[in-house]
């Protein structure tokens, strides 16, 4: 309890450079997507794999400069198209690359980089901006209302295999809770788009869960128990955003193909 508390408190600057947005937010998503990419080659290194973190680097460094310079979406396509390229020509060095080490590269820069990108994009679009903070409210509201109503309600196992803390009680406790916060967002700041805000909630509440889990997988398979631990109790950069990687993707395209705003 202490630690996630502590973990609370850590979190704290994060909701002020929410707060401040624009070149700021920008700024934090591409740090974030660095440190978050190196741990999760770390993870693999520890199977025998060695993902490219330079690739990584200047695959994250080229996104964010399209997104700052590029008026067309045709850049972001190339960037997609060069990032497969590059990971691939890394297997060029025969004699000392596996097909695991290309894989692994661009996995991590499409998980993790890529997905942490989509804050920047919600906080880009226009007068829905103000959504970014539905990310976070569902990605840690969920995870909080389910650790309680977990630690309190939590009888049947979830998947038992994968994280075996998890209860069902605790998932639908984290998914109502996620409704409840995403609707009380939208009252006071975003009346028009109520209804909006809670089908948020409730697709936030179950996708974040989706991403914590996915991130469960991968530390098992590498066979880590965290993927750092620059934050107590909860590892590192990717053991606390690994559910803003998956809700940070929903709220964007959400707000593109159901609210329609169009750039």
């Amino acid at each position: 309890m202490k630690t996630r508390i502590l973990s609370g408190l850590i979190m704290l600057p994060l909701l002020v450079i929410l707060y401040l947005g624009g070149y700021v937010l920008l700024a934090a998503c591409f740090v974030i997507g660095i440190m978050g990419v190196r741990e999760f080659y770390s993870g693999f290194e520890k199977m025998g794999v060695k993902p490219s973190f330079i690739i990584g680097c200047l695959s994250a460094a080229a996104l964010y400069v399209i997104n700052l310079l590029a008026e067309k979406y045709e850049w972001y396509m190339l960037w997609f198209f060069g990032v497969v390229v590059v990971s691939l020509l890394y297997l060029f060095n025969i004699d000392h690359r596996k097909l695991e080490d290309a894989m692994a590269t661009v996995t991590g820069v499409f998980y993790v980089v890529f997905f942490s990108f989509h804050v920047t994009l919600v906080e880009q679009s226009g007068p829905y901006g103000i959504m970014v903070w539905l990310i976070v409210i569902t990605a840690f509201g969920t995870d909080i209302m389910a650790y309680f109503s977990g630690y309190l309600l939590g009888k049947h196992k979830l998947c038992p295999s994968i994280s075996p803390k998890k209860t069902v009680e605790g998932s639908v406790g984290g998914i109502l809770g996620s409704v409840v916060l995403s609707g009380v967002f939208g009252y006071i700041f975003m009346p028009e788009a109520l209804i909006h805000c809670l089908v948020i909630g409730a697709l936030g509440g179950i996708i974040s869960q989706l991403g914590d889990l996915t991130a469960s997988i991968f530390k098992r398979k590498m066979g880590i128990k965290d993927y750092g631990n620059l934050i107590p109790g909860h590892g590192g950069i990717l053991d606390r955003f690994d559910s803003v990687l998956f809700t940070g993707p929903m709220v964007y395209y959400y707000i593109m193909l159901v609210i329609g705003y169009m750039p």
